[in-house]
């Protein structure tokens, strides 16, 4: 697999951000080599996000982002500005570009606030270089200059690698040592895969986080043997020696649990995914909240990603039969998918997101701390369905400080 199939949730994010008429996507063309952004000199050009996963040297996979100028007017600029406040969520590192000829403006000072509050790395990129030559007096000194700010031209070219090489600096990643299964396995250990293939999977191929745990099992010089739901029980009787572990869809959970001896160790992709997203003791803890829903209680289901549903579709069918069956009350269920994920939960008493696969790490925890700030419970689909199954506690028996956890909370 190539540099440009990596999983969007896997590059860095990195995002343009200023005023109108800076030159902002002049400097998004200029670093990314490409006419990724429509250039012009009337105010507003760039409308919405624009976004594009590529290979940028001396990065590698990242996603880059130009959006709508911050100081974007009337109705539909205010959208505009509420779009590009939401792309600061699943940014990484981001890149303020300020007009030379002009200094740093109240919008800018504002941005720069924002960062600092979420804890996002940027570089302040002062285009318009070039106008030096032409007799205009360039603004002076800028706030943080000789830390964050590199003076650059986007029509010459001018210090555009050392910009690049400042973004990739400030790009490394948080995370890097994370895995999602691989340190809990040695060389050589046997782990079950259970696959269930239905209306709903994908034709042809495997969805992402199936993908991603066999190739975290590869790195870890262990061996994946990936089976459907029915297959389980012979399978097991025919390896050579007891699997290190058995790994299900959540959706097979029931019948997995059933047919896995006590002694072989089970969990399921959402739960690897929880703590590999850094969520898991929260999602445990958040499931619980089931116990203390009432008639007339607002759940929100949420996705990470947009995907045509099916008939049985596990977010949107499946998991709501399932929270009227095991609490016996009537809830208002309500659905978010994509980018979109209201940033007032107040209403609901519960969130029950997807595994996140899509999403990127610092736009989890995003979600995780509106939640967590307004004090919604909020866990994920498969430890929700192994808590309502009875078998949650058998599923986290691999990760003993979140078991330690469940035991004090209920």
């Amino acid at each position: 697999m190539g540099l440009n199939s990596t999983p969007s949730a896997d590059r860095v994010h990195i995002g343009f951000f200023g005023r109108r008429n800076v030159g902002k996507s002049s400097v998004v063309n200029a670093v990314t080599g490409q006419e990724l952004a429509v250039v012009s000199d009337v105010k507003g050009t760039t409308t919405d996000p624009v976004q594009k996963a590529m290979e940028l040297l001396p990065m590698g996979p990242v996603v880059v982002i130009d959006t709508p100028g911050i100081d974007d007017e009337g109705t539909l600029g205010q959208l505009r500005v509420r779009k590009t406040k939401q792309i600061l969520n699943k940014t990484d590192v981001a890149v303020l570009v300020l007009d030379g000829t002009e200094g740093m403006q109240q919008a800018e000072k504002e941005l720069i606030g924002i960062f600092q509050e979420k804890k996002i790395p940027y570089v302040l990129a002062v285009n318009k270089q070039d106008l030096q030559q032409d007799g205009v007096p360039l603004a002076g000194s800028l706030p943080g200059e000789e830390r964050n700010a590199i003076r650059i031209s986007a029509k010459t070219g001018y210090q555009i690698d050392a910009l690049k090489e400042k973004i990739a600096h400030l790009s490394v990643a948080e995370d890097s040592g994370r895995r999602i299964v691989g340190d809990l396995l040695n060389p050589l250990d046997f782990v079950v895969l259970v696959v269930p293939i239905d209306s709903a999977a994908p034709k042809g191929r495997l969805i992402l986080p199936q993908q991603q745990t066999i190739r975290d099992i590869l790195e870890s010089g262990a061996v994946s043997v990936v089976v459907r739901d029915y297959e389980l029980k012979d399978t097991l009787a025919r390896l050579p020696g007891r699997p290190a572990m058995v790994i299900t869809d959540s959706q097979a959970f029931a019948r997995v649990s059933a047919e896995t001896p006590e002694e072989i160790p089970l969990t399921s992709f959402s739960i690897l995914f929880a703590r590999y997203k850094g969520n898991l003791k929260e999602a445990v803890r958040g499931a619980a909240a089931v116990e203390d829903l009432q008639d007339g209680d607002k759940i929100l289901i949420s996705e990470g990603c947009t995907h045509h549903r099916q008939c049985d579709d596990i977010g949107s069918v499946k998991i709501p039969r399932w929270l009227a069956e095991y609490t016996g009350r009537q809830l208002d269920v309500r659905f978010s998918s994509g980018a979109e994920f209201p940033e007032d939960l107040s209403e609901y008493k519960l969130v029950v997101h997807c595994g996140g696969c899509m999403l990127g790490g610092r736009e989890m925890k995003y979600r995780l701390s509106c939640a967590g700030d307004q004090g919604i419970p909020i866990t994920n689909y498969g430890i929700l369905i192994a808590y309502m199954q009875g078998i949650l506690r058998r599923s986290i028996e691999l990760f003993p400080e979140v078991l330690a956890q469940m035991r004090e909370t209920r």
